[in-house]
């Protein structure tokens, strides 16, 4: 009798997972005609080259800065897009912050759209690149430079969609503002200064576009199309120093536990044991959108997360990489020191991990779960918090629908989902003053290109920089 019941059981069981997955389908989407989009596309790409060409590196030591280049690219604005200067009002704050206001027939309303890049690049070792990194060189459709992926692409396409639309006698129905920093890269001030300009006017942006995700294939189990990842939040950063400071002495007589040997042990434990996973909102329906047009085995998985949870969480958790990054904090040790001779016990010794918080952890409860795992008492952590997790934005108003019909607009075809961004942005800052910020990268881009973003040979091809300002144009049409 009690087999039978059991067999009852899994076979309901069986009934309810299949007719999940059955259900678990894309919505019917009407058809609609987007039109095309005509801009002068030879005068967009000679502005991206001249933006390219300045070689707006920045640095933690500002004293390495080429400060003659920043004012070099800002002194050449005015030129490259007249119309939204004589249009626009423009305003230089400080630590490189350059913010456009472009008013509306609405003039006056405090809840405009906020459209964000960065103008600063990171360091180049030139010996390492086969064309000049800031020379622009355009070969067989492809423009070579720092910054054409990371972000002048869409600095000029925020400028260069503006230009177009002004020149055609396009008016926004609200107030819309460019705001863009020259410290990004460093994590500097001057976004954090055009925020604080905002909120002591008391402006409540609708909406708020930044860089973030892209239209990429292969990145999600099962899904073999094109997908237009939008972040709608991201994870905090934080660098964590394990110290061990000790008498020190001589190699020939070792304690059976040197400092290097107990940090390591330190290492072990947390590799050991991640954080818990988190299936935060923007993932779930990351898993919600993209599971649907999964294969049948992973729509089965997304479809029934409250059976098979553990399963996609022991699978994240051995095979680290992107999927695990979503659901979890991570922490990466990056850096390790000990002693200056190799017959010397180092008197102090110590390691850093880079740690990238999840949106329901917090810098204070990861320490205190590091702290859990190390039983070392002498072993002290020094945490330099970058920045907690942002607040998680909203999908439901008309900034997000903007945003996903510029996408549908722009790559025909192309699925559109949130998700949890886990490298951090200028747009962090705006949490405090806009529930609506939305990270996307107006780009689609292969494999191949992502890892050029901040390494050798960075480069763009023509079209994937023209997509950036046709999208940019859909998207401010809608404003």
């Amino acid at each position: 009798m009690v087999g039978w019941i059991i067999l009852a059981v899994i076979a309901l069981l069986i009934i309810i997972i299949l007719a999940k997955t059955a259900a678990f389908r894309p919505p019917a989407e009407p058809e609609k005609d987007y039109g095309d989009v005509g801009f002068d596309k030879d005068a967009a790409v000679g502005r991206l080259a001249e933006l390219v060409k300045c070689r707006t590196v920045s640095f933690d030591d500002h004293s390495k800065e080429d400060d003659a280049e920043l004012e070099k690219l800002i002194g050449m604005l005015p030129k490259l897009y007249p119309g939204v200067f004589k249009t626009c009002e423009f305003m230089q704050l400080p630590d490189s912050g350059l913010l456009f206001h472009w008013k509306g027939k609405s003039a006056g309303a405090k809840e405009p759209a906020v459209l964000m890049a960065h103008y600063d690049v990171v360091p180049v070792e030139p010996e390492n690149w086969e064309r000049d990194p800031f020379g622009a060189e355009i070969v067989d459709g492809v423009m070579w430079g720092r910054g054409t992926l990371d972000t002048k692409v869409t600095f000029n396409g925020v400028l260069s969609a503006a230009e177009e639309l002004i020149a055609g006698g396009f008016v926004p129905e609200d107030d819309l503002y460019f705001a863009f920093s020259g410290q990004e890269e460093i994590n500097g001030r001057g976004a954090i200064n055009i925020v604080d300009w905002f909120a002591e006017k008391g402006i409540t942006p609708s909406m708020v576009v930044d860089e973030g995700g892209a239209v990429v294939e292969d990145v999600f189990p099962g899904v073999k199309g094109s997908c237009a990842l939008i972040g709608i939040a991201e994870k905090g950063l934080m660098n964590v120093t394990f110290r061990l400071d000790t008498a020190g002495g001589h190699a020939s007589a070792p304690a059976p536990h040197t400092p290097v040997g107990r940090l390591a042990a330190a290492c072990k434990a947390i590799e050991d044991h991640p954080l818990p996973s988190h299936f935060t909102d923007p993932v779930l329906k990351m898993f919600d959108t993209l599971g649907r047009h999964s294969t049948f085995v992973y729509r089965m998985i997304f479809a029934n997360l409250w059976l098979f949870r553990p399963v996609l969480d022991m699978i994240c958790k051995k095979g680290g990489g992107e999927m695990n990054a979503l659901v979890r904090t991570t922490t990466a040790f990056t850096q390790m020191s000990g002693s200056l001779a190799n017959n010397v016990i180092p008197p102090s010794a110590s390691m850093t991990a880079n740690v990238r918080i999840n949106p329901a952890d917090s810098s204070k409860s990861v320490l205190a779960y590091y702290q859990s795992l190390i039983k070392d008492e002498e072993i002290k952590l020094d945490p330099l918090v970058e920045a907690e997790p942002s607040p998680i934005s909203r999908t439901d108003c008309a900034g997000w629908e903007r945003v996903v019909e510029a996408v549908k607009g722009t790559w025909k075809g192309t699925i559109v989902s949130p998700y949890l961004m886990v490298q951090c942005s200028d747009s962090r800052h705006y949490g405090r003053i806009s529930d609506r910020v939305y990270r996307f990268s107006a780009m689609d881009l292969t494999a191949e290109e992502r890892r050029m973003i901040h390494g050798n040979n960075e480069r763009i091809r023509l079209e994937c920089a023209l997509r950036a300002v046709e999208f940019y144009i859909r998207l401010i049409s809608q404003c």
